[in-house]
């Protein structure tokens, strides 16, 4: 499905089953979802497009990064997206976010940091009167 001119997603070559506990790091190119449990780093070994999708029934304690990540089970660990992070009902986060943009639908909670990944800083105010005397 394309939003607003975005490209195609990556197709899901990797499933991760119900019920199935892995032990990482995990590295993966294309698409992956998980659907158990994963203990370890989920890591996307191109930052082009590679999509992970971590479904509400799913657990991953450990790093995640990807360019496109979709979270609507638990992740324990920092998460960064290089694109794009969508952040589900049922999501629930515990560590430090960083993302490119973000969608966080009502009902997902972040319990850490949420910062964007371009370090915008802040312009320093000027009073407009400050240089008239």
């Amino acid at each position: 499905m394309m939003q607003f001119g975005r490209r195609k997603s990556p197709p899901i070559r990797s499933l991760i089953g119900e019920g199935t506990v892995v032990h990482g790091p995990i590295h993966f190119s294309d698409g992956l979802r998980i659907d158990g449990e994963v203990q370890g780093d989920v890591l996307a070994s191109s930052e082009g497009q590679a999509l992970l999708v971590v479904s509400d029934k799913a657990k991953v304690t450990g790093m995640v990064k990807a360019a496109h990540v979709i979270i609507n089970g638990q992740v324990v660990g920092p998460v960064e997206a290089s694109v794009m992070l969508e952040l589900q009902p049922l999501a629930r986060v515990t560590g430090q976010v960083r993302y490119e943009l973000l969608e966080m639908h009502p009902g997902a909670l972040i319990d850490g940091e949420l910062r964007p990944l371009k370090n915008v800083e802040k312009p320093a105010l000027k009073l407009a009167a400050s240089n008239e005397h």
